[in-house]
């Protein structure tokens, strides 16, 4: 969804700065507002940039954060090389990412180039989380897991006050 004014100083409001490339909300909070967006893949200095989706709420990164601190990454990058099938999971989930950014602009210095570690160890659950919740649940094993450890980040209500 092509993002609104609204929309837009939302996000500025949660990341603290103004959006650099911004060309979606991705997917949209229980509180209503934005917490992915899709980014273009060369951002307006024409900067190459892999991360197509990026979680914005302040509330939701923090608590990606704490997952993090508290060695989930470690634990899902043994999982992968010691369990074929989930490897491979992940694997799709890569393809499935670059596919998209690709759909949206082709960056060839970044053709194979994916978020979070894919497809191969966990690096960061933050692009993790955001493209599950942008692409929906079943394509992105690792993503899927991370939000089933998560709180509801809306049940307090909205990260940022937006008129």
């Amino acid at each position: 969804m092509k993002p609104q004014p609204r929309d837009e100083a939302a996000v500025a409001a949660q990341l603290g700065r103004r959006p650099r490339g911004l060309r979606a909300v991705a997917h949209r909070c229980g509180c209503g507002l934005p917490d992915v967006v899709e980014t273009t893949p060369r951002l307006p200095d024409g900067t190459p940039f892999p991360t197509l989706y990026y979680l914005t709420c302040p509330t939701a990164v923090s608590a990606v954060g704490r997952l993090e601190a508290n060695g989930v990454m470690a634990a899902m990058t043994e999982r992968l090389a010691a369990d074929p099938v989930l490897a491979a999971a992940y694997a799709r989930a890569h393809a499935a990412y670059v596919a998209r950014r690709e759909a949206v602009a082709p960056v060839p210095e970044i053709a194979d180039v994916s978020a979070g570690g894919m497809p191969y160890r966990v690096k960061c659950l933050h692009a993790l989380v955001a493209h599950s919740l942008a692409a929906g649940p079943g394509v992105n094993p690792l993503g899927d897991e991370a939000l089933r450890l998560l709180p509801d980040w809306a049940a307090g209500g909205p990260c940022v006050e937006v008129a």
